[in-house]
C-alpha cells in the first residue's frame, strides 16, 4: 500500500501493546503542531493517551513506513448509537504530515468499521483538522462538547455508508 506520496511505501498494521507509550507521545506531538499552549496540552494529555487495553482489544492500528518507523496511528471506539463507531484517534507524526498517511489511516478505519458491521463513523475533530475530514468525505453534523476540555466545543462529523 502506498501513501498519497507515491514514493512512500507503507503498511497499516495492528498496534502493539508495547508501543502504547510511543503512540501516546506521537498523538501528543501531533496535536502540538496546531500551536496550542502548554496549559491546553496539559489538559488534553490524558485524552491523547493510547491505552494498552485498546491495543489488546484490536482497536488501534499504525501506519508503518518502509523503514518500520511509525508515521501515524488511528483507533476506533464504540459509538453512542447502534451501528455507529467513533474515530477515537487519528494522529500523524509531525514529520509525516501532508504525505497521505492521514487519508490512508482514515480509509482503513472506515473499512474496519464496515467490517465490524457499523454503518456510520463519527468524528470529533480538532477544529484545525476539520478541512481534512471534509476533503475525505465527512459531513459536519454540529458543534459538540469536547471530551477533553470542559466548556470547549469542537466540530462533530460523520461518514455514513
Amino acid at each position: 500500500m502506498r501513501a498519497a506520496d507515491a514514493s512512500i511505501e507503507c503498511r497499516v498494521r495492528p498496534g502493539r501493546v508495547e508501543e502504547a507509550a510511543a503512540l501516546s507521545e506521537l498523538c501528543f506531538h501531533s496535536k502540538q503542531v496546531w500551536g496550542y499552549d502548554d496549559a491546553f496540552m496539559a489538559q488534553v494529555r490524558q485524552a491523547l493517551r493510547v491505552k494498552p487495553k485498546e491495543i489488546a482489544a484490536g482497536n488501534v492500528w499504525v501506519a508503518a513506513a518502509a523503514d518500520q518507523s511509525i508515521a501515524g496511528v488511528v483507533s476506533l471506539a464504540p459509538g453512542g448509537e447502534p451501528a455507529s463507531l467513533d474515530l477515537d484517534k487519528l494522529f500523524i507524526e509531525p514529520g509525516w504530515i501532508g504525505r497521505g498517511f492521514g487519508r490512508l489511516l482514515l480509509t482503513h478505519a472506515v473499512a474496519e468499521a464496515r467490517r465490524r458491521g457499523a454503518t456510520r463513523l463519527t468524528i470529533m475533530a480538532d477544529p484545525n483538522a476539520a478541512a481534512f475530514y471534509e476533503r475525505n468525505g465527512a459531513r459536519f453534523i454540529r458543534m459538540a462538547p469536547s471530551d477533553a476540555i470542559p466548556g470547549r466545543f469542537v466540530p462533530l462529523y460523520e461518514i455514513v455508508w
